[in-house]
């Protein structure tokens, strides 16, 4: 059915259907005080971490993260999509969904377009996939598949298929009508020439079909099979595909495990394939990109880890570094990342016909923490025995260090920092604190630089940070203290939110503070809320994984004194600017000369300094 569907829809079913019931039904829960408790259905664990609040209607896992209302529980728990978690979630509680009608006319003519789109594919890969049964020409096809250790059944849960040479099957099966032409064109399959003439895409290539986290076919890659060039081949971005989205292979990683541990990132397609022959099902690949953000939080969502593999050469180094870049933003508390370097000349492909399933299992077993392969890299080629080696790591690994999300994992990795260079962990968070934020490229020679600075921005300049950045200050970092707590208290007890003032708020920067004045906005403008449904509003986002983690720190917020406790944090975050102000005034009359500066001057310092402690050790109370 066409349309979105309404939140304020979403906000009566979370706020009719009972968290407790819908997983009681799927996982046997226990009572446990106030809420009830259960092995986490998510990771292998003896001892239940997995808990459900009935009064603020979420769980969350202790020992893995994961966490949420009952929507994102059926997402997760039965690999389902947002609309048919929706649909599942609403025939349990005896509603239909309703949609809304399309914006405008674009919208509705986009929607129908869509549509034909997914339903044209779907006939592609129909016809490339009987090609691959019945054509002259497909023997070659089926010996190089063979060649490759694949058999019949793993190439069916593939739907690889058979493109025939020629210029014009494709077009002349499918396009029996000017509209059938201009879908084609539109979806990538025709390509039109200097001349205007149309012609197929794909022509003599083995065909490998992408399809979306819901199964549709959206786009396709091909392998040669003669001399023409590229040897792969992907479709081009169009209105259903982009490809720094979509993963080659997670749709049947998730149709095959019914709980994923850990997802690994490959680099083809055959990869992918020939691990899924061998029994490793949980392998996907880019397509033809480098992993991003995007990906990761994709990832994410469904698994606490992420395997990046990759060749041992020096392109294989690089193209790890990338993807270290890319997940540091994303490394919230209880996720994990690897990476597999192969041997020399081998890929996921070659290993696992080698040796089998037990071999590349082996492999995958020594992969590097990406704290281990962070430091590894930065500190390449530096006198780690020498003062000026430590001091260089330092500055090269805390621009790095600076963006991943504040936590636990965060201070660990100041921590091993720390122990690395030989210095206190005060006085590395010191220098942290102090600094100015570098660029995260490694530098010049470096094996994880790129050998010309990205396009688009000055050589020194860093790229613009993803919207969950970390702090990079201490008036930043005590933003964001502050923020996460106020947050915290409002998702236990949203009705204190009308103790607050949103616009105290709008001398203060950051993601955090930011998440707070909309939680306030809406809070206000809808104090019926409760935490399932906050949950909701952010669900699938950087956001919503935040009020996830800080919904289940349950344990740290006080049985009372509650109001008083969120009264004093947001006094606490509106009188931040003016200190950050009076330190910096402060510093900037330190380091003058002394002997210079008027009486008036001292007197000034001698007052800003007994201020500043004073503004300090209210800092320093318990609330904090």
């Amino acid at each position: 059915m066409a349309g979105r569907i309404p939140q304020a829809f979403l906000d009566d079913l979370l706020d009719r259907v009972d968290i407790v019931e819908v997983i009681d039904r799927r996982v046997k829960l226990r009572k446990s005080g106030k809420n009830y408790t259960a092995l986490c259905p998510f990771h292998e664990e003896k001892t239940p971490s997995f808990s459900v609040n009935p009064d603020k209607q979420f769980y969350y896992c202790f020992g893995c993260g994961a966490g949420g209302n009952a929507l994102g529980f059926l997402m997760d728990y039965e690999n389902l999509d947002f609309p048919r978690a929706v649909e599942s979630l609403a025939s349990s509680a005896g509603m239909e969904v309703p949609r809304e009608p399309a914006s405008g006319p674009r919208d509705a003519e986009r929607e129908q377009t869509n549509k034909a789109l997914y339903a044209l594919l779907d006939e592609v890969a129909r016809f490339y996939r009987g090609q691959l049964r019945n054509h002259p020409e497909a023997q070659r096809a089926v010996d190089y598949l063979k060649g490759r250790g694949l058999t019949g059944q793993i190439a069916r849960d593939f739907d690889l298929g058979f493109a025939p040479p020629g210029w014009d099957n494709l077009m002349n099966t499918l396009g029996n009508s000017p509209e059938r032409v201009a879908l084609l064109k539109d979806s990538g399959m025709l390509v039109e020439n200097d001349q205007g003439r149309l012609y197929d895409r794909f022509r003599d290539r083995v065909i490998f079909p992408i399809r979306d986290q819901r199964g549709r076919i959206v786009a396709f890659g091909g392998r040669v099979l003669g001399d023409d060039k590229p040897k792969y081949l992907n479709s081009p971005e169009t209105a259903i595909f982009h490809k720094g989205r979509e993963l080659y292979g997670l749709y049947q990683a998730r149709q095959a495990n019914r709980k994923l541990e850990r997802l690994l990132v490959v680099e083809g397609y055959m990869d992918v394939i020939a691990l899924a022959q061998h029994g490793i099902s949980n392998a996907t690949a880019t397509l033809g990109t480098a992993t991003s953000k995007t990906h990761l939080e994709r990832i994410y969502r469904l698994c606490p880890e992420v395997v990046f593999c990759f060749d041992g050469d020096e392109a294989g180094r690089k193209a790890a570094f990338r993807a270290l870049e890319a997940a540091l933003p994303c490394m919230e508390d209880g996720r994990q990342a690897r990476f597999l370097f192969l041997p020399e000349g081998e890929d996921p492909d070659t290993v696992v016909r080698k040796g089998g399933e037990q071999r590349f299992l082996q492999l995958l077993a020594s992969a590097v923490p990406l704290e281990q392969f962070l430091f590894d890299s930065v500190a390449e080629g530096l006198d780690l025995e020498s003062l000026d080696g430590r001091a260089r790591l330092s500055k090269l690994a805390l621009p790095f260090i600076r963006q991943l999300p504040a936590g636990v994992y965060r201070q660990l990795m100041f921590q091993a920092l720390a122990q690395r260079t030989g210095l206190d962990q005060a006085s590395l968070m010191q220098l942290e604190s102090s600094a100015t934020p570098e660029p995260t490229q490694p530098p010049a020679g470096h094996p994880a630089a790129p050998a010309h600075p990205p396009q688009g921005r000055p050589p020194h300049q860093p790229a613009p940070q993803p919207r969950r950045r970390a702090a990079t200050s201490a008036g930043a970092a005590g933003y964001s203290n502050l923020a996460q707590a106020a947050i915290a208290l409002l998702l236990h007890q949203p009705d204190i939110a009308r103790l607050a003032d949103a616009g105290a708020l709008e001398d203060l920067e950051g993601d955090d503070v930011e998440l707070l004045r909309e939680l306030l906005v809406l809070l206000q403008r809808r104090p019926e809320s409760n935490t399932a449904m906050l949950l909701g509003h952010w669900y699938g986002t950087p956001e919503g994984e935040l009020l996830s983690r800080l919904a289940g720190q349950e344990r740290l917020i006080p049985s009372e004194g509650i109001e008083q406790q969120f009264i004093d944090t947001m006094s606490a975050l509106a009188r931040l600017p003016h200190h950050s102000r009076l330190a910096a005034q402060v510093d900037k009359l330190k380091h003058s000369n002394y002997a210079e500066i008027s009486e008036l001057e001292k007197q000034r310092l001698r007052e800003m300094l007994q201020e500043k402690q004073r503004r300090d050790t209210e800092r320093n109370k318990p609330y904090k």
